[in-house]
């Protein structure tokens, strides 16, 4: 059996900087890599919208707010340094009445706090931004917003750590464990420290450690419908004011990496953890032990739960789904959407004795195993500097 001192499940993207960040520190590390999946990136990571945010939207003293803007910005370098695609088009958070304007103020204050390069602008200014765009009074402004294609990043990573010496194996399932030794559908592998990333399944790969027994995933389904008349209707990401009390940002326009214009995310309740599309991924013991969660805040309504799901429910409706991002512009064909994006997944953390959605950034270990237990949206953006976090905090 082939010894490692470090052995990483899941080639994510948080998987793939931790083994950067660790080789930054300890060049002659012996590093492995699982992944159940046949290449890196095939769920979140490589599923994301590719925006790189720009940290105004959380409070000063949470993990992300710590790591967003310098994110962004390394991962900027790291885009530019590999000669990788982007378009930093910057983003408009819009407000639709008085109330939403002093919220628009709560994200400035929380933007400046985080060192996020924001303002807010009159009406005539967002015009000049883009023209088509329709706000109350004031937008936020954020021009270092930028989007980036997630795949490729993953890729370049991947080919990045390869020529450093770290090992991968695909197609390689994480099954259960003895002390350091990790036993897989190819073998057993041992390590002196095993770094869990596994996302969707980081909890329960978790609980054989004995870390995470406070929580477990529930799985929100994310779409995006795709504006195929043309690039141009749109010119910059627009955002609605979102609901602070809840982790998701609405129904917003995003401009791709390529110009394209889409509409989305869902944060539709799934019923498994990799919930794409018909029975893709189907377990039934993941459907009970979801459904069971999802039954209880339903039942007691936590975080207003029901309603949401309901609101969610609705954006199956294809012309709804289409209405409520059409009140951020003064004009877009409704008959120009014709098509949905990759479906994607989104791992939230759930605490079961409180029954609230955990919105930071988890880390759980010893001396022997290191578990990334919530490591949702902006963990793209947030990548290179968490990762070197965990490694000096935990990891080295």
């Amino acid at each position: 059996m082939k010894k490692y001192d470090f052995i990483i499940i899941g080639s994510g993207i948080i998987g793939l900087t931790i083994a950067h960040a660790i080789k930054g520190r300890k060049a002659q590390a012996r590093i492995l890599i699982l992944d159940k999946e046949p290449g890196e990136a095939r769920h979140a990571s490589g599923r994301n919208s590719g925006i790189l945010h720009s940290g105004f939207y959380y409070t000063a003293d949470s993990l992300k707010a710590k790591f967003t803007v310098d994110g962004s910005r390394a991962m900027m370098a790291y885009v530019k340094a590999r000669g990788l695609k982007f378009n930093q088009c910057g983003k408009l958070v819009v407000a639709q009445n008085e109330h939403e304007l002093r919220q628009l103020e709560e994200l400035l204050r929380r933007g400046k706090q985080n060192g996020s390069n924001v303002r807010l602008i009159d009406e005539s200014e967002a015009f000049d931004i883009d023209p088509n765009v329709k706000t109350f009074k004031r937008a936020l402004y954020a021009p270092e917003t930028a989007s980036i294609d997630p795949k490729e990043v993953c890729g370049a990573l991947k080919e990045d750590l390869l020529k450093m010496g770290v090992e991968f194996s695909y197609n390689t399932k994480y099954l259960s464990r003895t002390k350091n030794v990790v036993q897989t559908n190819q073998g057993d592998f041992e390590g002196t420290k095993i770094i869990n990333c596994a996302g969707l399944y980081a909890d329960r790969v978790a609980r054989d450690f004995g870390f995470g027994l406070k929580y477990t995933m529930i799985p929100f389904k994310g779409l995006y419908l795709k504006y195929t008349k043309n690039k141009s209707d749109v010119k910059i990401n627009i955002y609605p004011v979102p609901n602070l009390k809840n982790p998701f940002l609405g129904v917003h326009f995003t401009k791709t990496v390529e110009g394209d214009i889409k509409i989305g995310p869902t944060a539709i309740p799934a019923l498994w953890r990799e919930n794409y599309e018909g029975k893709d991924g189907f377990s039934l013991d993941e459907m009970a032990e979801v459904l069971f969660y999802e039954s209880k805040l339903y039942l007691t309504n936590a975080f207003n739960f029901r309603s949401l799901a309901h609101e969610e429910m609705r954006k199956y409706n294809k012309k709804h789904f289409i209405a409520l991002a059409q009140s951020m512009v003064k004009y877009i064909d409704p008959q120009g959407f014709t098509e949905f994006t990759r479906p994607g997944i989104r791992a939230q953390l759930l605490d079961k004795q409180s029954l609230s959605l955990v919105q930071d950034f988890v880390v759980e270990g010893d001396d022997q195993s290191i578990h990334v237990l919530n490591a949702v949206s902006p963990a793209f953006t947030c990548a290179f500097p968490f990762s070197q976090y965990v490694v000096n905090s935990y990891v080295i």
